[in-house]
């Protein structure tokens, strides 16, 4: 099963004008520990970043799943929610899983999420998608396969606004998603309390 971390780079980034900023961006990384998700973004992102970049913050985050499709598009946060019979007490609870899907709107990341959930046993209910700050994912090679766009059947179930979407407890929780590591682990790692200039 994989470990997610979001690991936060600060950078100077150049804009489609040709001037340069100071930028904050999260990178959604698969790891072992903090210490290697910290070693893997200096690997990866140290490639194509120009110039000196730092890591201002590292959260564990979890994630059932994450549906990538081999085409240009946004990483959407979904929520899905199904009933399962607890087996000790016998009653009904309610299970909530988090995704992060690869879409250029939410009407196609509900698509794609229903194409994704369709051979479940049991009925799964969408019940909040909401863009992502996550700029990119870093997998450990080869561990997730893209799909093609050509080859998914559509599934167009009625889907409202995005802003409808997203009901009051799945805002609350990408609120605090963003915890940071223990303090023993903050120690050894820039500090994630910076404030970002830029507006995401």
């Amino acid at each position: 099963m994989n470990t997610w971390y979001t690991v936060k780079v600060k950078y100077t980034k150049e804009q489609d004008d040709g001037t340069f900023k100071r930028v904050t961006e999260p990178y959604l990384v698969d790891s072992v520990s903090f210490t290697d998700a910290e070693a893997r973004i200096y690997e990866e992102v140290g490639s194509y970043v120009r110039g000196e970049f730092m890591i201002t913050g590292m959260s564990k985050t979890d994630y059932a799943d994450i549906i990538s499709y081999d085409d240009d598009g946004q990483w959407y946060k979904c929520r899905a929610s199904y009933e399962s019979l607890d087996a000790d007490s016998g009653k009904s609870k309610k299970v909530t899983h988090n995704y992060l899907v690869m879409a250029s709107s939410v009407k196609e990341a509900f698509d794609r999420m229903s194409e994704s959930l369709k051979d479940m046993l049991v009925t799964v209910e969408i019940s909040g998608i909401t863009l992502s700050p996550i700029v990119d994912v870093l997998p450990y090679s080869g561990e997730i396969e893209a799909k093609e766009p050509e080859a998914r059947t559509q599934v167009y179930a009625p889907v409202q606004d995005e802003e409808s979407m997203d009901d009051e407890e799945f805002e609350e929780e990408e609120a605090g998603e963003d915890d940071d590591m223990d303090e023993d682990e903050a120690s050894t790692h820039a500090d994630s309390s910076f404030e970002d200039e830029t507006e995401r």
